[in-house]
This record gives C-alpha cells, sequence and structure tokens, in this order.
C-alpha cells in the first residue's frame, strides 16, 4: 500500500471557509474518480490561523503503478486542474511514502 500524503495551502484569494467549502464540495467527488484509489482521508487544522498548512489529503492505491496511471488519467489530469483552483500549488507539499501499520488499539 502506498500513498501520496498533500500539505495543503489555500490560494491567498481565498479564505479558510472558501478553501474548505471547494476542498469539500468540489474536489473530493474528483479524487472518487481516480481509477484505482482505495482510500482518502482528510485532516483539517483545530486552528487554521496558527496552522502552516490549511489540511492533509491522503490518497491511498495498492502501489506506485496505480498511482501514476491515476493521475495520467482524464480523471487525474481533472482533479490536478481543481487542485490549482483553490490550493496553492507551489506552497504545499507532496510525499509519497509506504505505510505500515505497526497496531491498531482495541
Amino acid at each position: 500500500m502506498v500513498k501520496m500524503v498533500v500539505l495543503l495551502v489555500r490560494k491567498a484569494s481565498l479564505d479558510y471557509d472558501e478553501f474548505l467549502t471547494h476542498w469539500e464540495e468540489e474536489h473530493v467527488p474528483l479524487v472518487e474518480e481516480l481509477p484505482g484509489v482505495e482510500r482518502y482521508v482528510t485532516s483539517h487544522p483545530t486552528e487554521p490561523e496558527k496552522s502552516a498548512y490549511d489540511g492533509v489529503a491522503e490518497v491511498y492505491f495498492e502501489d506506485m503503478a496505480q498511482l501514476g496511471a491515476a493521475f495520467d488519467s482524464d480523471a487525474g489530469k481533472a482533479l490536478l486542474a481543481d487542485a490549482e483552483e483553490f490550493s496553492d500549488q507551489e506552497a504545499g507539499e507532496v510525499l509519497y511514502m509506504d505505510e505500515e501499520t505497526q497496531f491498531v488499539a482495541e
């Protein structure tokens, strides 16, 4: 299992609520259209005005080949174009990670 972790910074032209609304109402449905996507998790800062990032997105795939194919698809291109509408692509960061669960508390 691999995941792409995106540290999001909103565009300067948007306030936090506008950013969050676009992310949840416009962007998330586009993520669902990615071929091979297995899971999508978003995290929001509890105090956005004190955070270096406006949100974190984790997109899970079986492997890097699936991830690459997803973003090469028409759905992936549409998703990337939409990301530019509400987030500052140069200020954010993207990490590609192998995920290993160490334990799950019962």
